[in-house]
């Protein structure tokens, strides 16, 4: 998968309205960004490299395993393969947007 997929299935799973009214943001490193702006109404889904609220910084084979199951959040948070910058509560709050 992707960029341009991942910031479509994530445009699907977000809808319109966030429920996270914050900006957050998904650094994949050299392979880009995508960003969830909650706090626009209706929410922008984008890969624009700006400033957010909460940055989670991991890899697209992470991100996809922990989007599918196949890894825990907080395992691969605590082993280094995600790591988050700005304000933690948010990261935690990204199960609903990761389902």
């Amino acid at each position: 998968m992707n960029l341009e997929q991942i910031t479509e299935e994530m445009r699907g799973r977000v809808g319109a309205h966030s429920p996270i009214s914050a900006i957050i943001k998904f650094d994949f490193g050299d392979d880009g960004v995508v960003r969830i702006d909650g706090k626009s109404s209706p929410t922008v889904i984008d890969n624009e490299d700006s400033e957010a609220d909460c940055t989670v910084k991991v890899t697209v084979e992470n991100f996809l395993k922990v989007a599918k199951g196949e890894l825990n959040p907080q395992m691969a948070f605590m082993t280094g393969k995600i790591r988050v910058e700005g304000d933690m509560s948010l990261a935690l709050q990204l199960g609903s947007i990761l389902g």
